[in-house]
């Protein structure tokens, strides 16, 4: 059930009148009735999947937490009478059990991720390799389905399982209960990855109606279904039209590609989490922003901290630290330092550790080279910025008046920009010597001028349809600038006149120009495939 159709309207109006009128103590219950609806009517199959991943994280949790239990109860009966050395001993030992637990759980689901998501890849690869060898056999590629949202709630649910382990979560003792923080509906599709200390309470405990997150998250699931329907969905025609005959569209189209696409997977994927957050705020329930003006970003790190906020900081916490603080990383860290000096050996670690985050990042959007290679491009920018910090402070300090100029600002925010979605068109082509070919051409046959006269125009979008869209981005750039430090909502709130005709406005917009107009189909969102 695509967010975009009529039948998502009626099921949300369904879900809102049920979650209001029903007693308050049933709210969750509506909430995971509500959520297996949805996943049911995406595949009755799939739940098969979400429900085995629900599962075996109870299960894990409640064994995690006995041992945690065990320890705490033989300490506080017989600790006074054990030394220290046997203390430690014992909390080591226990803190072993929980770990294997652990890893059983990591194992069984993202197994069941891997091996759902990543078999036709790697058995593609192996019959490559085989024909290089010049044995002619290759292995049969299974027939796999890929349940929806399989990789968001999988990584949500095992970042719980890893909080348990660390005792900064409690295990979640009702087993419905866990099964809604594994499913809850809205941000099942592209997230936001949330932390079960953040959501899992707020999805239980009872929301009364109040009119101001009502008001608010129905304006943000319109600010949504706007960006979604007008721009993304219209600018998806001409970025199509190109992906789809490369050989035709080379050069100066490249360019241009770059450009579309940045703004349509933007309005598409902030979009999406538009409407995520509208409605679990109408429901009464906080979710993390997952964008944070990600186009004024300076540097790729910068954009990485603005950019797809959940999914960074997931790997972050869960990949990168883990990696960095483990013990065959301080073995190399200390054999590092010893061969190539101090200064030499501290980064060694660091680097391979954001190498290895980098490596899954891109593994985890999706199961192509094409990925790996722009999760690997994105790690060598951030590294290689890493190293010029020193030659980018000097600079500063030489001329500071510069640095700290608008028009600075705003080449490097374009210079970003540019960068990022240059390493962003490997999503578009799906193939890395291809991928490779394009940017080449745009030195060696760039055409501006025909590109940006009858070319535009035998891309499938006419006149209007670039006035729109040039009329969209000016509206979310606006939006985006004024709510940086209040968001737009909140500064029309006490002015329901103006509030209310705009967003009324807004809606219009949606209805004559949205891609349920004439010559359009609204299509799934890009994160979908994730």
């Amino acid at each position: 059930m695509l967010f975009t159709s009529y039948e998502f309207l009626a099921f949300l109006a369904l879900v809102f009148l049920a979650y209001y009128l029903l007693p308050k103590k049933t709210q969750w219950i509506v909430l995971l009735v509500s959520s297996y609806a949805f996943y049911a009517l995406a595949g009755v199959e799939y739940l098969a999947f979400i429900l085995f991943t629900t599962v075996t994280s109870f299960v894990v949790t409640r064994l995690m937490e006995r041992v945690s239990n065990r320890e705490k109860s033989y300490l506080a009966e017989v600790g006074d009478m054990l030394s220290k050395d046997e203390r430690k001993a014992f909390k080591n030992k226990c803190k072993k059990r929980r770990f294997w637990i652990l890893c059983l759980g990591l194992l069984l689901n993202f197994g069941v991720l891997a091996v759902l998501k990543y078999t036709a890849f790697a058995i593609v690869n192996v019959n490559s390799m085989l024909h290089g060898f010049g044995v002619e056999s290759t292995l049969s590629i299974p027939s796999l389905i890929l349940p929806l949202g399989i990789s968001f709630y999988t990584f949500q649910t095992m970042g719980y399982l890893i909080d348990v382990y660390r005792q900064k979560a409690e295990a979640i003792k009702n087993p419905f209960k866990l099964a809604l923080f594994v499913s809850f509906f809205p941000q099942l599709i592209q997230g936001p990855i949330s932390r079960a200390s953040d959501l899992a309470p707020q999805l239980t405990e009872p929301h009364r109606f109040e009119r101001r997150n009502f008001t608010y998250g129905a304006q943000r699931i319109l600010w949504g279904y706007f960006k979604k329907l007008v721009i993304a969905d219209r600018v998806l025609v001409a970025v199509n039209t190109m992906i789809e005959s490369p050989e035709e569209f080379r050069g100066a189209y490249v360019f241009l590609l770059i450009i579309l696409y940045s703004i349509q997977i933007y309005a598409d994927f902030t979009g999406g989490i538009d409407i995520t957050i509208g409605i679990a705020e109408a429901l009464g329930i906080k979710l993390a922003e997952n964008f944070k003006r990600p186009f004024s970003s300076r540097s790729t790190k910068e954009y990485w901290n603005r950019w797809h906020i959940t999914m960074g900081s997931w790997f972050t916490d869960y990949v990168f630290y883990p990696i960095s603080v483990s013990r065959p990383m301080l073995a190399i860290s200390k054999k590092s330092r010893a061969w190539f000096g101090k200064k030499i050996g501290k980064r060694i670690p660091v680097y391979l550790a954001t190498i290895v985050t980098w490596f899954l990042t891109g593994l985890w959007h999706g199961a192509g080279w094409n990925f790996i290679v722009w999760g690997l491009l994105n790690c060598l920018v951030i590294l290689v910025s890493q190293e010029l910090e020193p030659l980018y402070s000097k600079f500063e300090h030489r001329f500071p008046k510069l640095h700290a100029s608008s028009t600075y600002g705003a080449f490097m925010s374009i210079r970003t920009f540019l960068l990022m979605g240059l390493i962003r068109s490997l999503d578009c082509y799906r193939n890395v010597p291809m991928t490779f070919s394009m940017w080449g051409s745009m030195f060696t046959e760039f055409d501006l001028p025909s590109v940006l006269g009858e070319g535009l125009l035998s891309l499938g979008l006419g006149l209007s349809d670039y006035i729109i869209v040039g009329l969209g981005c000016a509206l979310m750039f606006a939006v985006s600038r004024a709510g940086k430090d209040v968001s737009v909502r909140e500064r029309l709130y006490d002015r329901p006149v103006l509030s209310w005709s705009l967003f009324g406005t807004l809606f219009i917009l949606i209805i004559m120009f949205g891609a349920y107009s004439v010559g359009y189909d609204a299509s799934q969102f890009i994160y979908n495939q994730f």
